[in-house]
């Protein structure tokens, strides 16, 4: 949606919403980020201002998994105050609003971690250990709850499933080359897949860019919830985990490490949780494998102009490390 469109669809909404037609609206920006539909925008009363963001699904798509926002809503809003996250203030379905549904939460002060950056390293050591245990703690508040609460996410998702459903995705990437080890690796997943497995609600895309912290290390809220589901927690830390793996990448964008390793994770996460992680490593496989479709196939996007992102020509140079490094993990 251009921001001209939307900044006018912004004003009734907010008018009705906050019951006062006195109100402007000013600032709204598109937000940084890979899914590209998040919107900041502020409020003015005649006495105070508030900021927000608003999530919009994209144009002109079937609004069923990762489109279908109310997905997001339906996790946000199961969340307890243990597992920092911002609240949903309004949310629905009505199209004559912004033409698809949508929700809105407070804008926050803060930043999401990035490696690289230097408020990141300069922090002492001690408090990015604080962090991590602050990140691991909310993963496994949210493997705690009810998933029985959670119907609109759907059934478990199968491991086996989840491992045959990138077939649709490798095959359209760009790169192909880059995918050679994929039939081996999945292979190796099919043969090895857990019996043990602990059902519960999973993020689906746990990293450091999803986490918002304040400049002092304290985490304010965990983002990005398109991709939650239901289904093994271990998806989560095995996720995690492989972004914070050196083995696993050869780019540019993953050149510092500066934050605890994925063994350090791993570490803190079976500590807290109590679960059993024995298997982690066929997780942190499948993690590996399905980034490295992931960036092929957002690669072509990108290309084609369907939905352009530059990271994603450097994120390539770590497809291959990807899959080599998913099986050494599978033939340990």
């Amino acid at each position: 949606m251009e921001l001209d469109d939307l900044a006018k669809r912004l004003l009734p909404f907010s008018q009705a919403h906050y019951n006062d037609k006195d109100i402007s609206v000013s600032n709204v920006t598109k937000m940084p980020g890979h899914a590209g539909f998040s919107y900041g925008f502020t409020v003015t009363t005649r006495n105070r201002e508030e900021s927000w963001y608003i999530r919009l699904p994209p144009p002109n798509v079937k609004l069923e998994g990762t489109a279908d926002v109310m997905r997001q809503v339906t996790a946000l809003n199961l969340l307890p105050d243990s597992v920092p996250h911002c609240k949903v203030k309004w949310f629905g379905e009505d199209p004559s609003w912004f033409g698809r549904p949508y929700f809105i939460v407070p804008f926050l002060e803060g930043d999401t971690v990035r490696l690289s950056d230097s408020w990141i390293r300069s922090l002492p050591s001690e408090v990015r250990l604080g962090m991590a245990k602050q990140a691991v703690m909310a993963m496994s508040e949210i493997h705690n709850l009810d998933w029985s609460r959670a119907s609109y996410l759907g059934a478990p998702i199968r491991l086996d499933h989840d491992v045959n459903r990138w077939d649709r995705f490798c095959i359209k990437g760009a790169e192909q080359e880059r995918l050679k080890l994929v039939p081996e690796v999945r292979e190796l997943l099919i043969a090895k897949v857990p019996k043990n497995i602990r059902i519960g609600i999973f993020h689906g895309d746990f990293q450091w860019s999803n986490l918002f912290f304040s400049k002092e290390g304290e985490l304010l809220a965990v983002i990005d919830w398109e991709l939650v589901g239901i289904g093994s927690v271990l998806n989560d830390i095995g996720w995690f985990a492989t972004f914070n793996d050196p083995m696993a990448w050869d780019d540019a964008n993953h050149s510092e490490y500066t934050m605890p390793n994925a063994e350090e994770l791993i570490s803190i996460y079976s500590e807290m949780s109590g679960t059993d992680a024995s298997d982690i490593n066929w997780y942190r496989a499948l993690s590996a494998y399905k980034f490295a479709i992931i960036t092929s196939f957002n690669l072509m996007l990108h290309r084609r102009g369907k939905r352009q992102d530059p990271a994603w020509e450097i994120t390539k140079d770590s497809i291959e490390p990807l899959l080599e490094r998913a099986r050494s993990l599978l033939t340990v």
